[in-house]
């Protein structure tokens, strides 16, 4: 792969592997950095005390971060239903941005935010080349 630094064009091939970058990195960082400790939480001892703005129970929303920041972030990792993966995960970070911080300085919005727009860049570029979602649409046009 040849990288030109001050071309103008781009290739599909950096495409193809910029999704891939990004998928890797924003998937496995939102795991690590935010969904391993929740996941944790969920199924310690310790009572759940988790912000409940829509009414449906701290365990409830506690849940559904859950499976946007781990769940998603698998799917999206591996680039097996990307686009739909994105879905809770892009909710997931406007609800961080604007619910759990709304009150908050700009500082504390800016992680969510970046994330937010990684995973809009994602859902506008699609998973690309290198990925089971691109691998099974191979597969379903030679059956």
């Amino acid at each position: 792969m040849k990288v030109r630094l001050f071309s103008s064009g781009t290739s599909v091939s950096n495409v193809d592997f910029t999704s891939l970058i990004l998928r890797v990195a924003a998937g496995s960082f939102m795991i690590y950095g935010h969904g391993a400790s929740k996941f944790s939480k969920f199924f310690s001892d310790d009572a759940i005390e988790f912000i409940d703005p829509f009414g449906i129970s701290a365990t409830a929303t506690l849940g559904l971060v859950i499976f946007a920041e781990v769940i998603c972030a698998v799917l999206v990792i591996f680039g097996l239903m990307t686009r739909w993966a994105l879905i809770p995960l892009i909710l997931t970070m406007l609800y961080a941005a604007f619910i759990v911080h709304g009150e908050d300085p700009f500082r504390l919005k800016e992680m969510s935010l970046l994330y937010f727009f990684i995973f809009v860049a994602l859902m506008l570029l699609g998973p690309g080349k290198y990925s089971l979602d691109r691998m099974l649409r191979r597969r379903r046009e030679t059956i």
